[in-house]
């Protein structure tokens, strides 16, 4: 019974499995087709909840079977016997199990017609939802559109549709995504960057995007249902201009961004204004040039960096054909700056920008001074310059370079070649001939590609030699430089000759000499040695010792202290050694004067010089030159004196006489301030009387020295006039200069030349009548200056002619005032100072007329060197 009741319960479980099975097979098919699967669903568990009711009947009928056999069992008691309890339950299984079998089949049956008409069902649903599927996707896969579809982050991307080929899309799929190939860089970073976006954060994008084609193509992000897709859709005409215009306006947009940002970066104030000239933007340089905390700031409260003038000067000059360029000052925290303005005017307004330039103006001052200090030094040295540029153009020039080669300053104007240069020279004649000058002239001009200074030496014709150093420039050009040694050479050629001469010259002396080496040995002697001591010539031969010599002598002189002190001399280690002089007596009655003199590479001569037949006329002169010492220093005692003594009093004198002149010390009554005038006066009038004895006595000394220097003669013509105004207009006289309109230049004293002049007009002021005009001409012939003072004066006699210019020759017949009669002996001795010459020519009646002729000097080697 047990095993009857386990075949039951499998065939159950076979049925309930067959049945979960079938339900299980409809719903895999439902999962083609969304719409049917819940009505699968619905079919399948309606069936079950059937096939288990009639399950339950079954075995509710077995159940009536057993009752129904209890209860016959209770009626007749033999039958019950026939079929004990446990077989009437197994029966009664037997009987559900068998009702549930044909049940089953039943409802299998049926089922099976169900499954059939639901799968046709399906089938049916299937077709229609992929016909739609192909309908969708016949509209999605248009020329002009494609999508990309990603199933969520890390799923792959499916395709639909395809961009005209003219867009340069790639048509195949894995080469879509790859945007750097057929996008312009900037939109495909941008895209890459929205994909991201999208697929990450769901942040859907509309955006417009360029091919490298130059095409525009609008890309649409969307997510839906769990996945992201972006739609791509070629543009053309309307929608493509609008495209166009988007993707310009959000690069000029980036581009003004950029391009403010960059203006806000630099340190140049930058601004721009509307038509009406207000203030619309400015960068941070221009905030911070007129303190404003902002540049918005300095917009809104309309701070000005220029000032009004120069506003009104742009906004008046400033069109859009011709922008505005000038530079203009203004001050920036609160200093004066200057800046390059530029300003630009447009059809919306203006813009401008100012570049500070202060340090460049400061600079370029500074270079200005420099050059101009560099080229006066150049031109008041006295060796030749010549500067040439890097096209070898002549680009300057000094005075001294002029002077040597006598060149017309027309051609040096026009800033000549080099080359030129050099064959100008040579048709002129300043250069000697060459043997082949073509190469000659390359070789001088191979300066320009050299790297080393290169000198040569220039024989002229004119007997001049020059050594040309040539230095080439690291930015081009090269500088000439002529050092004349012909002075050099003929003083060498003059010592070489010197050196023999004075061999011969000591030779013939009637001195006797004696010249020693460091070591004591004899270099050389001259006859007059040997004669005066006695020694044959031999004795005396270069290369004797000292010692031999004294020995040699010694029967001449028996004093051996003498030669001994001699030795000591020579052959002394001392870095000083002095000279020494003194007087031998020889025992043949000779008088000698010796003198011991040093001389370089630590050589030493001695000199003797026979004085027996000359003491006494040596002890006169000794006198007078004594004399003359007297009188010399009291000359110098005289100029002392009076230079220390007789003029600072004189200079307090005229001091405090201007001191009570000033309204600060009192006021003066008329008589007194007439005495104070006088005393002035007086004082004035004497100071120049002590100069003047003073110049005078100083030229006498032989001790005044002039001091040359190059002399602007129309200079020193607008200086002298200005200083004897004065004296002219007190005289009542005019002043009448006639004179070239470039004089020149001369080299002179300066000073002693400018006393010059004031004498003579002064002593012409004094004799001029009121009303008259005085002459000053002017001319220069060669190198001399030659000026004439003319007054229309009583003149002077012919018998005091002579005498004008004596010292204290004072004649006061017709002048206005008199004088100590020293201008005239002033003025002749500093013209011969000058190595000048004056004249006079006067007649009564007829005025006179003072002339000088000042040549023009030279310059010391010293003043030259600096």
């Amino acid at each position: 019974m047990s095993v009857s009741k386990k075949s039951l319960s499998e065939q159950a479980n076979a049925c309930s499995g067959e049945t979960r099975a079938i339900g299980g097979e409809r719903s895999c098919a439902g999962g083609k087709a969304h719409a049917d699967e819940r009505k699968v669903r619905l079919v399948g568990s309606r069936n079950l909840s059937r096939f288990w009711r009639y399950c339950i009947s079954g075995t509710a009928l077995a159940g009536f079977a057993g009752t129904a056999v209890a209860e016959v069992e209770g009626r007749t008691p033999v039958a019950a016997r026939l079929f004990t309890s446990s077989e009437a339950m197994s029966f009664s299984l037997v009987i559900g199990v068998i009702s549930a079998v044909v049940l089953s089949a039943i409802w299998l049956v049926r089922q099976k017609g169900n499954l059939e008409t639901e799968s046709r069902e399906i089938r049916s649903a299937l077709s229609d939802a992929n016909q739609r599927i192909s309908r969708f996707e016949a509209l999605i896969a248009d020329k002009n559109r494609r999508i990309v579809i990603w199933d969520g982050p890390n799923g792959q991307p499916e395709f639909l549709g395809q961009l005209p080929i003219e867009t340069g899309a790639p048509q195949q799929d894995s080469e879509f995504l790859a945007f750097g190939r057929w996008l312009n860089s900037r939109s495909a970073a941008e895209l890459e960057r929205l994909i991201d976006l999208l697929r990450g954060k769901a942040q859907s994008f509309d955006t417009v995007v360029e091919t490298q084609r130059d095409e525009v193509i609008e890309a649409q992000g969307r997510v839906s249902g769990g996945r992201a897709f972006v739609r791509f859709v070629a543009l053309n005409n309307l929608r493509a201009e609008l495209a166009e215009l988007k993707i310009e306006r959000d690069r000029m947009m980036t581009s003004i961004s950029t391009f403010q940002n960059l203006l806000d970066s630099i340190d140049m104030p930058v601004w721009q204004r509307d038509p009406d000239g207000q203030l619309t933007w400015v960068n941070e340089a221009y905030g911070e040039a007129v303190d404003a905390p902002s540049p918005e700031q300095a917009v809104r409260e309309k701070r000005e960096l220029l000032n009004t003038i120069a506003r009104e000067k742009i906004r008046a000059t400033a069109t859009s054909e011709s922008p505005f360029r000038d530079k203009l000052s203004t001050v920036v925290h609160g200093n004066r700056a200057f800046f390059d303005v530029v300003d630009v005017k447009g059809a919306s307004g203006s813009a401008g920008m100012a570049i500070d330039v202060s340090e460049i103006e400061a600079v370029r001052e500074e270079l200005k001074r420099t050059l101009k200090s560099h080229a006066e030094t150049l031109d008041h040295l006295a060796t030749p310059v010549a500067i040439f540029d890097g096209n070898r153009r002549l680009q300057f020039y000094n005075q001294a370079f002029v002077q040597l080669w006598e060149i017309d300053l027309t051609f040096l104007e026009s800033k000549p070649d080099n080359g030129e240069m050099l064959d100008r020279l040579r048709e002129t004649g300043k250069l000697s001939e060459q043997l082949n000058w073509k190469a000659w002239k390359e070789n001088a001009l191979s300066v320009y590609r050299s790297l080393d200074t290169q000198s040569d030496l220039w024989h002229l014709p004119n007997g001049q030699i020059l050594r040309v150093f040539a230095t080439a420039h690291p930015q081009g050009g090269a500088t000439w430089v002529f050092e004349n040694l012909t002075e050099q050479v003929n003083l060498q050629t003059r010592y070489n000759t010197l050196v023999k001469v004075q061999g011969e010259t000591i030779d013939h002396l009637s001195e006797g000499v004696a010249v020693f080496g460091p070591d004591g040995r004899i270099k050389l002697s001259n006859p007059a040695f040997r004669a005066l001591w006695g020694i044959t010539e031999a004795e005396a031969a270069p290369g004797s010792h000292i010692r031999a010599i004294e020995t040699a002598c010694a029967q001449s002189y028996d004093q051996a202290d003498g030669w001994r002190s001699f030795g000591q001399m020579i052959t002394s280690f001392e870095d000083e050694r002095p000279s020494r002089q003194g007087t031998l007596e020889l025992l043949s009655g000779l008088v000698l004067d010796y003198a011991v003199t040093p001389l370089p590479n630590a050589q030493t001569m001695l000199t003797f010089v026979n004085m027996t037949d000359s003491v006494r006329a040596e002890r006169a002169l000794t006198e007078k030159n004594d004399a003359l010492r007297k009188a010399d220093a009291l000359k110098n005692d005289f100029v002392q004196h009076v230079s220390y003594e007789l003029r600072s009093p004189l200079t307090n004198i005229i001091g405090f006489t201007d001191l009570l002149k000033t309204p600060g010390i009192g006021d003066l009554n008329d008589r007194q301030a007439e005495y104070i005038d006088h005393i002035s006066t007086s004082s004035s009038v004497l100071l120049t009387i002590v100069n003047d004895i003073l110049d005078l006595a100083t030229v006498d000394a032989g001790i005044m020295q002039l001091n040359y220097s190059e002399v602007n003669l129309d200079e020193l013509l607008d200086d002298v006039s200005i200083q004897i105004a004065d004296r002219l207009q007190d005289g009542g006289v005019t002043l009448e200069i006639v004179a070239p309109a470039t004089l020149g230049v001369i080299v002179a004293d300066q000073q002693r030349l400018k006393q010059i002049l004031i004498k003579l007009l002064t002593n012409a002021a004094n004799f001029a009548p009121e009303g008259t005009v005085i002459s000053l001409s002017c001319v220069r012939e060669g190198t001399d200056f030659v000026f004439s003072v003319a007054d229309k004066g009583p003149g002077i006699p012919e018998d005091m002619l002579k005498a004008v210019f004596d010292r204290f020759a004072s004649s006061g017949k017709g002048g206005k005032r008199s004088g100590a009669g020293l201008g005239l002996s002033i003025v002749e001795s500093f013209v011969s100072l000058h190595n000048g010459k004056v004249s006079i020519d006067s007649r009564p009646g007829r005025g006179t007329t003072v002339s000088c002729r000042i040549p023009s000097g030279q310059l010391s080697h010293t003043v030259a060197a600096e």
